[in-house]
């Protein structure tokens, strides 16, 4: 019986001394700092080796196109200046827009100076003929050389005053054909430049596209090659070039012209049905077709690669990659025309 009761007290001791430490464990542990929770680190993705595109190799219609910006000019159109300069303008006739006949003036420089030069020649020539008439009576008993020397000196003036009267002329400006006067830019009083363009006398009832060309651009240009011309109000009308300029980039005209806007430096185009409605002086741009082939073997240019002289592409097939040699014709900015190398249908590898 007293085992039995020192058993049980046993057991009652070491269960209370149990609770007791885990309390006390519990209570330590409530006084440690919070550990930190473990950071989880996203999984990384081994990189992709990215592949290069692959591109058909197709048929097109391909074109080679000169780009160029002119205007609409009049078939008939002069440009207007004065043959003398370092003068004001006296007197403007006219202003842009205004019809004028033909020989109808339309400016005058001040040319007082001239004028009053001309009669002092007049009046000191006056003088030189009675003294001509003298030396005509005595010229059987003068020397033959101091006659003529005389002869001479009196045609010269004659001349001298011809020739100022003729400059004198200059100085009014009258127009050469019916017309309208456009691009007017001088006002009375401005000093003029002789041979600088002070406007444009139009026939404005028939117009016509036109554009300046540089040299590159002519010598790749031709007449009767076909264009395109696009008229903002108007939309894309079809025609052929009918007159290359005469001249291009910086060629300049004779006489001391170049400061003249003249339509036979103009490329002039001819369209298939020309509008109405339209004005001298509208923008127009316009496409000149140097070279076109339908049916063209096509590949775009970022396949095309070139290693010194050799041009060649990649083709993938069912057995892999491999390069080919190819001939290249015509480029555009989207396309290339492949003249020997490739079928279509193949498959070419771009960059």
């Amino acid at each position: 019986m007293y085992t039995k009761w020192w058993t049980g007290s046993f057991y009652k001791g070491a269960a209370a001394a149990i609770l007791c430490a885990s309390l006390l464990f519990m209570s330590a542990c409530s006084l440690l700092p919070d550990e930190a929770e473990e950071e989880v680190l996203p999984s990384i993705a081994p990189p992709q080796i990215s592949k290069k595109p692959e591109y058909e190799v197709t048929t097109a219609t391909l074109e080679t196109k000169v780009q160029v910006v002119g205007k609409l000019l009049s078939t008939k159109e002069e440009p207007l200046y004065f043959p003398i300069g370092n003068k004001n303008l006296k007197t403007l006739y006219v202003k842009s827009g205004d019809t004028v006949t033909a020989g109808q003036p339309i400016g005058e420089l001040d040319v007082d100076d001239l004028q009053k030069q001309l009669k002092s020649q007049q009046l000191d020539f006056r003088k030189e003929e009675l003294s001509m008439k003298e030396t005509l009576r005595n010229k059987d008993t003068m020397d033959p050389i101091e006659f003529e020397e005389l002869s001479i000196a009196f045609e010269e003036k004659r001349q001298a005053i011809a020739d100022l009267q003729e400059e004198i002329g200059k100085a009014q400006l009258v127009a050469p054909f019916a017309g309208t006067i456009m691009d007017l830019n001088v006002q009375k009083g401005d000093l003029i430049t002789a041979y600088k363009q002070i406007g444009v006398l139009a026939d404005t009832a028939a117009l016509i596209p036109a554009a300046k060309l540089t040299k590159d651009q002519l010598s790749k240009v031709a007449v009767g090659m076909p264009v395109v011309a696009n008229i903002n109000s108007v939309g894309e009308l079809k025609g052929t070039v009918k007159v290359l300029p005469l001249s291009s980039g910086s060629d300049s005209g004779n006489n001391g012209e170049q400061n003249l806007d003249r339509p036979e430096d103009y490329m002039q185009v001819e369209l298939k049905d020309m509008p109405k409605g339209l004005t001298r002086g509208m923008p127009i741009s316009i496409s000149i077709i140097i070279n076109r082939k339908e049916n063209a073997v096509v590949i775009p240019p970022s396949t095309l690669r070139t290693i010194g002289s050799r041009t060649y592409v990649q083709v993938v097939d069912d057995s892999g990659k491999r390069e080919v040699d190819v001939e290249v014709g015509q480029q555009t900015s989207t396309q290339i025309e492949i003249l020997q190398g490739l079928t279509p249908g193949q498959k070419v590898v771009g960059r």
